[in-house]
């Protein structure tokens, strides 16, 4: 009787080893940075900040003092500010914030204002994709993806954006028909089409479906013909939304809607 040999067991493919592992970790140390990228990726302080803090001899890299801002260092130096390491995190993390009125969309207002950092508080420093203007509320996505977030905000990826809006009167159709066809001239700004939903018991009560976000649109759309945006409430970003969410709460996002919301831009 012919005994067979046991078949090999099939290599899985994909899975990283221990050594590689290790190599890959050696690698993304080695990369270098800007210092104050550095700092302000550890989630110490913003960019800024962090110049002020090397300008003031206040950072060292490798125990010796530098105020040079253009400095490149590795991820795997020995940074410290005031003699506490700083070290580098290159995780992403991704949120959503139901913005509230009052609040502005930066991460400092040199007025003392509220901003979304007041409210947003995560161990890992995050930014606002995009803007909502103070008076504005609803879906702000908040993170340190930055190339996802330059790619959001890019007009040529048309990332649609509805908005809820209120209007101090009904809005009248021909001015609809205008709106929605685009080439409204703001300023030199012309408006791309978009999609506009009145509702037929309320007609100062609107949808708006759009896929570009110059600063203030909405409100100057409406400004020049003549109407007052009461209330603008942004319902989502692409596909992340602020439903079921209470003014100023925030969750973050899960795995599906931030693979969904990289595939949007052409990421994985």
């Amino acid at each position: 009787m012919k005994h067979e040999r046991a078949k090999p067991k099939p290599k899985r493919l994909g899975k990283e080893t221990k050594q590689f592992k290790k190599e890959k970790k050696i690698d993304m140390l080695d990369q270098t940075v800007r210092l104050n990228k550095f700092i302000s990726d550890a989630g110490y302080t913003s960019r800024r900040k962090a110049d002020e803090l090397i300008e003031a001899g206040r950072v060292t890299v490798g125990g010796k003092i530098v105020t040079e801002h253009g400095t490149k260092v590795r991820k795997g130096d020995n940074v410290r500010v005031d003699g506490d390491s700083v070290g580098y995190e290159e995780k992403n993390v991704y949120y959503v914030l139901n913005k509230p009125k009052d609040t502005i969309t930066t991460t400092e207002d040199q007025f003392k204002r509220k901003t979304v950092m007041d409210i947003v508080h995560v161990r890992r420093r995050v930014y606002p994709v995009g803007r909502l203007d103070r008076n504005s509320t609803g879906a702000l996505i908040m993170t340190n993806d930055g190339e996802l977030a330059n790619r959001l905000t890019h007009p040529s990826y048309e990332i649609e954006r509805v908005y809820k809006v209120r209007l101090d009167k009904k809005l009248e159709m021909p001015h609809a028909r205008l709106i929605a066809n685009g080439g409204v001239d703001l300023d030199g700004d012309i408006t791309a089409p978009c999609e506009i939903f009145i509702d037929p018991k309320h007609g100062d009560n609107l949808t708006m479906s759009m896929h570009e976000g110059k600063n203030r649109e909405i409100r100057r759309i409406f400004e020049k013909f003549g109407y007052f945006v009461k209330k603008l409430d942004r319902k989502s970003y692409g596909c992340i939304s602020n439903a079921g969410m209470a003014r100023g709460e925030y969750r973050q996002l899960n795995k599906n809607e931030i693979s969904a919301l990289r595939k949007l831009v052409g990421l994985r």
